[in-house]
């Protein structure tokens, strides 16, 4: 399981975030063509023994997050708007952060607030896609199809879902699932604005085929995601974790993240 989540998450620091980070301050974006640097140190710290090297450059990559994070505020005070598609574009900004502190932890051996370095490190895929990712398709989506109800409620509801979700690691697996439920909504009224008005936008099959695929992929794999939160709570029987990354992991990665984030720009060259 360890190979395949590093695997997943160097997938989200090299190409999800700078495709993201294109999509959302639109061409030539100084912070889409910086980003692949950045994630060089945090991508080689995964592949190396926990201890002082990983660590650095894990803190090479959180101080990369925390110049992204800061950027939310001073986007806030720009815009001077909370409304959904922005709320979603400031959780897309400061969900690195997260998946950052969380690998500087994991590499450096730290119990970070108590929870063990196998939480830790499904937390930085985690904060890299159901955060990052998610959020940011979902503002994307809402900008796009500004008419729909749907959209501005999965605008909102992700990022709700994302911050019950971090809530729950701190309270316990019923406020988890809590957020589970809410992320689900939202990541599924997102699929379903897709399927519905965005998917035939494209001009091509291959953007129609991605746009498609990203959808399908959210039915299944958040499905998934409250399988396995009703699980942790109830003690019914769930998936394990190394099945999760295998699934529900992989599949959001490639299904989703990078399928949807690379239709949308197809879109976007198309106008």
């Amino acid at each position: 399981m360890t190979v395949l989540v590093h695997v997943i998450v160097v997938l989200g620091m090299v190409a999800v975030l700078p495709l993201g980070l294109a999509l959302l301050d639109g061409p030539g974006s100084r912070a889409a063509r910086w980003w692949p640097l950045a994630a060089v140190p945090g991508a080689v710290s995964l592949f190396l023994p926990r201890g002082t090297a990983a660590t650095a450059l894990a803190v090479l990559y959180a101080l990369a997050a925390a110049a992204l994070a800061a950027r939310a505020p001073l986007r806030l005070a720009r815009t001077r708007s909370l409304a959904p598609a922005e709320a979603a574009a400031l959780t897309a900004l400061v969900t690195p952060l997260v998946a950052a502190v969380a690998l500087v932890a994991e590499r450096s051996g730290h119990r970070l607030l108590g929870f063990g370095l196998g939480i830790l490190a499904l937390t930085v895929p985690h904060f890299h896609f159901a955060g990052f990712a998610a959020a940011l398709v979902a503002g994307l989506v809402c900008r796009a199809a500004p008419h729909r109800r749907a959209a501005r409620a999965a605008a909102l509801s992700v990022p709700a879902g994302t911050l019950l979700v971090l809530a729950g690691y701190f309270v316990d697996d019923w406020a988890e699932l809590a957020g589970a439920v809410v992320l689900t909504t939202g990541m599924w009224l997102t699929g379903l604005v897709v399927w519905q008005d965005l998917r035939g936008r494209g001009r091509d099959t291959l953007t129609r085929t991605l746009l498609g695929t990203g959808a399908a992929v959210l039915a299944a794999t958040m499905l998934l995601a409250l399988w396995w939160a009703l699980g942790e709570a109830t003690g019914l029987r769930h998936p394990t974790l190394a099945w999760m990354a295998a699934t529900h992991g992989l599949g959001n990665a490639l299904g989703f993240a990078l399928c949807t984030l690379l239709a949308l720009h197809r879109l976007r060259e198309t106008r």
